[in-house]
């Protein structure tokens, strides 16, 4: 699964899962730029990740932000072969009677059409090259639900409707779309949940492996599916979530 002389664009990537697959990705021998809408964040990243390590801010809700990280991405790196639409928000925790209009929103805003922009953005790119791989982060959440969450599940099920669609589309001229869905993991979308004891001890019963994941679990899924390893893989997901759609 060695990805040397490959270059990838990681959205979310100053933290949680994204620092991990950006971590993972420089250990695989690739160059990597990472993206989010604070830069000292990204600053505090690229610190951390070293040599092979680019960043630039922007917000994958904004079309002409992602033009503008497209058209850096392409400058630093020579073309990008690899793209990881990590980003990702869940901030309201609400039923849906109580949910508002903007709520909803903001989360499809960056959850659904975020990855619609950068895909369409990077995938022309590739499509003119003739190559690529594009890995969606999705969620359990889009195979069974969570409660509270009903724009977030929505979103991350459209995220996976639309890589079935890509799929069909592109995958005759060279570019591969898949989606790594994880389960719950030690990030800063779920600290509130993790530091609330019942929560946790509820996320950890109906798991499995009765624990939460380390970020880094989340890795080693993104660098196959970007590799040469999955050269014939386009269209499905990854379950890293500790068993939980299996129950």
């Amino acid at each position: 699964m060695a990805l040397q002389g490959n270059t990838a664009v990681i959205t979310g990537g100053s933290r949680g899962i994204g620092l991990a697959i950006a971590r993972a990705m420089l250990d695989a021998g690739a160059k990597v730029m990472i993206t989010g809408r604070s830069q000292d964040s990204i600053d505090t990243a690229l610190a951390e990740l070293g040599t092979g390590s680019f960043g630039h801010a922007s917000d994958v809700s904004k079309e002409a932000d992602i033009a503008q990280l497209c058209a850096h991405a392409t400058d630093v790196l020579g073309g990008v072969d690899i793209l990881v639409n990590n980003a990702g928000i869940n901030p309201y925790y609400k039923r849906t009677e109580h949910t508002e209009l903007a709520e909803w929103q903001h989360i499809i805003d960056v959850n659904l059409t975020g990855v619609f922009l950068c895909t369409r953005t990077f995938g022309q790119q590739m499509l003119e090259r003739g190559k690529g791989s594009i890995i969606n982060i999705t969620s359990v959440a889009a195979h069974s639900g969570l409660t509270r969450s009903a724009a977030y599940c929505a979103a991350k099920a459209g995220v996976e409707a639309m890589s079935k669609s890509l799929t069909k589309d592109w995958s005759a001229r060279g570019v591969r779309v898949n989606n790594v869905a994880p389960g719950y993991v030690k990030t800063d979308l779920t600290a509130g949940l993790a530091a609330n004891e019942t929560l946790r001890r509820t996320i950890e019963t109906r798991t499995p492996m009765t624990r939460l994941a380390d970020p880094s679990e989340m890795a080693g899924a993104v660098v196959y599916l970007a590799s040469g390893a999955a050269s014939y893989v386009s269209g499905t997901t990854i379950a890293v979530d500790g068993g939980w759609i299996a129950t």
